[in-house]
C-alpha cells in the first residue's frame, strides 16, 4: 500500500486572471479510500474533500455494495458509516474478518453519528481501528488516515527488511498449523535438518528467540496465515 504522494503543478492563467495562480496539487500514486455512506451528500462531501487532500476515493451507498466493491478494488483505508442499508458497517467488518483475511491490515474507520457505548465496543472487539464522529472534522480525518497508513508503511518497510525467503516462511507456516519437524519434512520433501535451518533462518532474521515467537511475528506481519 502506498500512501498518497503530492506535487504542485499550476494551472496557466486566463485572461486577466492574477498571473500568480494558486498551487493545484496532483497525487502521484495516491492512496484509495473507500468511503461506505448511505447519506449521499455526505458521500460527496467526504469525497470531494478527500480528493482535495490527494486522496482517490471510492463510494458505496450500502453495505452489500461497499463489501462487493471493497473485495473488488482493494482499497488502502475503509471508511463506513455503522447505519447502512442491506448490511450495517458493523455486519461488513465481520464478513471481512471471516471470509476475507488478506484485509486484516486494512485500516477500518467507522465514521458515524452514533455515539453508542455498545456499537464502539462491537467495533472494536471485531478489529475496528478508529471511529470518528459527525460532523465531520476533516483535518481529524486526515491526520487518522495519515497515521494509518503510515503504520501499514512502517509494517511493509519491515517486512522487505527481514527478506525471508519462499522455503522459509513455508516451514513457519506448518510450524504455525501445529506441524511437527518430522511433518514439515515430508510435507516439503525435505530432510528434518534442513527443515531446522529454514526455522532458524526464519527466527533470526525475524529476532526472536523461539519458532513459536518466530511463527507469531510472522502472521502478525502477514507473512503467513496459520
Amino acid at each position: 500500500m502506498v500512501k498518497a504522494s503530492l506535487s504542485v503543478a499550476t494551472e496557466k492563467p486566463a485572461s486577466g486572471a492574477s498571473p500568480h495562480p494558486k498551487p493545484r496539487l496532483v497525487a502521484l500514486n495516491p492512496a484509495t479510500v473507500l468511503c461506505l455512506e448511505d447519506d449521499r451528500d455526505m458521500a460527496a462531501l467526504i469525497g470531494e474533500e478527500l480528493e482535495s487532500r490527494g486522496f482517490r476515493v471510492l463510494l458505496a451507498h450500502d453495505g452489500q455494495q461497499g463489501l462487493s466493491l471493497l473485495l473488488k478494488a482493494k482499497p488502502d483505508v475503509i471508511l463506513s458509516d455503522i447505519n447502512l442499508p442491506s448490511m450495517s458497517g458493523l455486519e461488513v467488518l465481520e464478513a471481512l474478518n471471516e471470509h476475507a483475511p488478506r484485509f486484516a491490515r486494512v485500516p477500518f474507520i467507522f465514521l458515524t453519528a452514533l455515539n453508542g457505548r455498545e456499537d464502539e465496543l462491537k467495533g472494536r472487539r471485531l478489529g475496528a481501528d478508529d471511529y470518528i464522529a459527525k460532523p465531520v472534522d476533516f483535518d481529524v480525518l486526515h491526520a487518522i488516515i495519515d497515521a494509518r497508513l503510515k503504520g501499514v508503511a512502517r509494517l511493509n518497510v519491515w517486512k522487505s527488511q527481514c527478506d525471508l525467503n519462499d522455503r522459509e516462511i513455508e516451514a513457519l507456516m506448518w510450524a504455525a498449523r501445529g506441524k511437527t519437524t518430522e511433518d514439515i519434512g515430508a510435507i516439503m520433501s525435505i530432510t528434518e535438518r534442513t527443515v531446522h535451518f529454514h526455522l532458524n533462518n526464519a527466527r533470526d532474521k525475524l529476532g526472536v528467540a523461539t519458532r513459536i515467537q518466530a511463527a507469531v511475528k510472522a502472521t502478525v506481519a502477514g507473512f503467513i496465515e496459520p
